[in-house]
């Protein structure tokens, strides 16, 4: 099953009444029927479960069981991971931001070529919590974020953390796919020194381009689909590229950035190649932040069967 026909919807909904119990009755009530919640969905969600599971398992095998074990148990908490970053993302919108303590790995780079006011491209994963990304914007006004989203479901989650403090919003551009248009809007914003960044573990929204769009690499020791569009996007924009995680680990919030590329280019006789090598180092990169933070990764679907569909799709 395609990520994006998971029911987004629904939990998007079903956040609503969350965030009413977090505005009148604060955190700790909100930790309570939050458990609750994501208990009904880890019961009432199978593929949901199967996905946690078979992720956590692949993760186990592959750091030489340095990781949480396949259990049902470890399932849970990684949902409940999962909910814990929506207290988060209320935390970072409610004026609280500055009180949080954060650290940022591999900012000198970035700062630099920020003083040079180039822009450059970071590509993240649905890792941690994108929005404690905004540690950068708040304290540090010069940089300028523009996140592209995939799903109009995403968009609106966004707005209603929007609704706890306009001031504080992420610029984001919802996308299907990158046209002429969108390209020319993210070179602009390049170009004014600011930052992409894109996500590069979901596979394009259409699935009649996953074949085209994507490419199988080896992840946590098996073949997993990944976009193209992130790398065909920096050559595009030739601009410096580098990977951006975001985690929680303890009571400390964790920024790492790491140079990906300073420009990549793509010929076109050695294309697949060269986004090959480029994929490769984003997967060795997510894979060493999911083994030091491993139950923060977040795609509760069938990662690895969309390999298995693509390949029995050109059989």
């Amino acid at each position: 099953m395609h990520w994006a026909k998971i029911g987004e919807a629904g939990f998007v909904g079903g956040m609503r009444f969350l965030f009413w119990v977090y505005h009148r009755l604060g955190a700790w009530p909100f930790r309570l029927f939050l458990f609750f919640v994501i208990l009904w969905f880890f019961v009432t969600r199978p593929l949901a479960r199967r996905a946690s599971r078979e992720y956590l398992q692949r993760l186990y095998a592959s750091s030489g069981k340095t990781t949480p074990a396949p259990t049902y148990r470890n399932s849970f908490r990684h949902f409940l991971s999962f909910g814990e970053t929506l207290l988060d993302k209320m935390l970072a919108y409610d004026d609280r931001l500055q009180t949080l303590p954060f650290q940022i790995e591999g900012e000198q780079a970035v700062s630099q070529l920020l003083a040079q006011k180039r822009g450059m491209l970071m590509i993240t994963a649905h890792l941690g919590n994108l929005e404690l990304c905004r540690c950068l914007t708040q304290t540090r006004p010069h940089i300028k974020l523009t996140v592209l989203v995939y799903t109009r479901h995403a968009k609106r989650f966004n707005r209603m953390l929007h609704a706890l403090n306009p001031e504080l919003m992420l610029d984001l551009v919802q996308v299907d796919s990158i046209d002429f248009t969108t390209a020319m809007l993210l070179s602009e914003r390049i170009a004014a020194g600011g930052m992409v960044v894109i996500a590069g573990d979901r596979i394009p929204v259409n699935p009649q381009t996953i074949s085209s769009a994507t490419l199988a690499i080896p992840f946590l020791d098996a073949p997993a689909r990944f976009p193209t569009g992130p790398y065909i996007l920096a050559a595009a924009l030739a601009c410096p590229v580098f990977t951006l995680f975001s985690a929680r680990r303890g009571d400390t919030f964790l920024i790492n950035i790491r140079p990906l590329s300073e420009r990549i280019v793509l010929p076109r006789r050695e294309r697949q190649e060269a986004i090959s090598t480029c994929l490769r180092a984003y997967v060795a990169a997510l894979t060493e932040e999911c083994q030091k933070n491993p139950l923060q990764w977040f795609n509760f679907f069938p990662f690895w069967q969309q390999a298995l569909q693509c390949k029995r799709g050109k059989a």
